[in-house]
């Protein structure tokens, strides 16, 4: 709210708005669970937040064989036009891996985009060895989906390689400060005149 509000300080007009996309009615009902919490936390915002659109668990839910599954598993935004539509991403960023090791290795949740400098900035993390790494490595794909994802039949195809493949960064990274971010500094990304994520040097490096 406060990045949000900071670049509309001077606005005469307009408003605040929210789409909130995501979740279905999952068998463990985190879905249900985090969709209350989001409503909750901005109830108790002092602006006014206009909800837009909500397609949240069982309006974002269709069954097949008994089991649940999103109908909308991602979504994408025109800045130009507010157009939101459905979109699915081959080109996850910068960064994949090592933005996905932190997060199975307990990361919370964090924005790595500043719209004031426009760029992309990851890090410095750091993370404890990921427990037992060469036991989950060893660990078939049915094993994998039930124990290292919250919701194993929604999975899509990619899930399982993707955690093997963040498995192994954390094997090969188990202490990350020193060897993937020098002199303890961000990286920084950029978008070029092509659109592309490029990398550019941290201040004072």
């Amino acid at each position: 709210m406060n990045s949000i509000k900071s670049f509309s300080d001077h606005a005469q007009c307009g408003r605040l708005e929210m789409h909130l996309v995501g979740g279905f009615s999952d068998d463990r009902q985190l879905s249900q669970k985090l969709t209350h919490q989001l409503l909750s936390e901005f109830d108790r915002q002092e602006d006014d937040i206009h909800l837009v659109t909500l397609c949240v668990t069982e309006l974002n839910d269709r069954e097949e064989n008994e089991n649940h599954f999103p109908i909308i598993y991602g979504i994408a935004v025109n800045i130009k036009t507010a157009e939101i539509y459905r979109a699915s991403f081959q080109d996850r960023g910068p960064e994949e891996q090592l933005r996905a090791a932190r997060t199975l290795a307990g990361g919370p949740m964090i924005s790595i985009y500043d719209a004031e400098t426009e760029q992309l900035r990851i890090g410095p993390y750091s993370w404890t060895p990921f427990p037992h790494v060469d036991f989950w490595l060893q660990q078939d794909d049915k094993q994998i989906l039930e124990n290292l994802s919250t919701s194993p039949l929604a999975e899509p195809p990619h899930f399982v390689e993707h955690i093997r493949s963040t498995l192994m960064f954390l094997k090969k990274y188990p202490s990350p400060t020193n060897t993937l971010f020098p002199g303890n500094k961000a990286l920084l990304y950029k978008k070029n005149e092509d659109g592309l994520w490029e990398k550019i040097s941290s201040p004072g490096s």
